[in-house]
């Protein structure tokens, strides 16, 4: 994007009536954000969907200088940017029609052909909540997954933490610019988050961690990822609303259930009761839903190598599929006296270390 067209799309950005899908209809119809100011009002009146009102202001000089500033701002701290039409804007994203038009990025990030998934819930994080979600990423680890989330207290942090322990690229998506991080004491984790993923935000430098801000940033963690996962939530939380925008997308949305009792899982209960989100005990839950292959070392000294590294419950159950050919997950756990959450993670760490498969119809064989 040249130095002009930045400019104009920040110029575009800071109209005040202007919002994501406007100014996709503006872009559509003139071609270019710097088009946009080469035409006349009256056109672009006309816009179906635009009207009078939504262009008020749109060509007063506040909002080049304003868009100059930012751009100074972004060179001086060599911030990058990315165009919602350009090839390195999420591609998920790009299917959201509210969708921001410009996104400034920090850090490592590389999206190309990777599983991204979102990890999100209460900032108020039990110990429940937080040994769920450390063994979630490491079991789901050795696919690559990029886990995205919000860099906030609680359920962001310890699924962020998490993936950095495991070598997985992480993003924080922020309620603000990239002259400041929120809250301020996770200062300390941004270089090891840089490290190995980054930062995205649609948030000029001039804005704060204000509470529509954070509205609007959840629209990005819900729409940049394949599916959101909510490892805890009370009744009401912003994590709700982040499920509710991940279903309006159309994109799958999973919720660990809990105690009915239990304040910080009634969000969670809720969703599942509501059918509005997969119930998920279990890693391989993930790994079912959205159809994800795991790559598979076939060599014969390979697998004596990883046979010898199985725990009791596993070599039960490849013994039992050995001998008994393609089951059913609920036979196994009959049949090997296991119970049946614990037999879902079984099978998905034997997935991963190549024994078995799963095959059409939640079956299973041993290889």
């Amino acid at each position: 994007m040249t130095e002009n067209e930045l400019i104009t799309t920040l110029r575009l950005q800071h109209a005040p009536y202007i919002g994501a899908i406007t100014a996709k209809k503006l872009i559509s119809n003139c071609g270019s954000p710097s088009a946009i100011f080469e035409d006349k009002l009256q056109s672009l009146q006309k816009i179906d969907g635009v009207g009078s009102f939504k262009l008020k202001g749109l060509f007063d000089a506040e909002h080049r200088e304003a868009a100059e500033t930012e751009y100074e701002f972004i060179k001086k701290h060599s911030i990058e940017c990315t165009y919602f039409m350009e090839p390195d804007f999420p591609a998920y994203l790009k299917h959201c029609i509210d969708g921001p038009i410009l996104l400034f990025k920090r850090g490592n990030i590389d999206l190309n052909n990777k599983r991204i998934i979102s990890v999100v819930g209460t900032r108020q994080i039990t110990s429940y909540g937080m040994a769920f979600c450390e063994e979630f990423i490491e079991l789901i680890a050795p696919l690559d997954p990029i886990i995205v989330s919000g860099f906030a207290y609680g359920v962001d942090i310890c699924a962020q933490r998490a993936a950095i322990k495991h070598d997985l690229q992480t993003i924080g998506c922020l309620a603000h610019g990239l002259n400041q991080i929120y809250p301020k004491v996770h200062d300390k984790f941004i270089p090891d988050v840089e490290k190995n993923g980054g930062f995205f935000t649609e948030f000029w430098s001039t804005s704060n961690p204000d509470r529509e801000n954070f509205l609007k940033r959840n629209r990005i963690i819900a729409g940049m990822s394949e599916a959101t996962i909510v490892i805890e939530s009370a009744e009401k939380g912003g994590s709700l609303v982040t499920a509710d925008i991940a279903n309006s997308y159309d994109r799958e949305v999973f919720a660990v259930p809990g105690r009915a009792q239990d304040k910080y899982s009634s969000g969670c209960n809720n969703l599942i009761k509501q059918q509005k989100a997969h119930m998920l005990t279990s890693a391989a839950d993930l790994v079912y839903h959205l159809g994800w292959e795991i790559e598979k070392k076939e060599s014969k000294a390979v697998q004596k190598q990883l046979f010898v590294e199985l725990d009791d419950n596993e070599k039960s159950i490849y013994s039992y599929l050995q001998k008994n050919g393609k089951q059913l997950l609920d036979s196994i756990a009959l049949e090997c006296r296991i119970p049946v959450f614990k037999v879902s993670s079984t099978l998905l760490n034997m997935e991963m270390k190549g024994v078995i498969r799963p095959l059409p119809g939640k079956l299973f064989e041993a290889i």
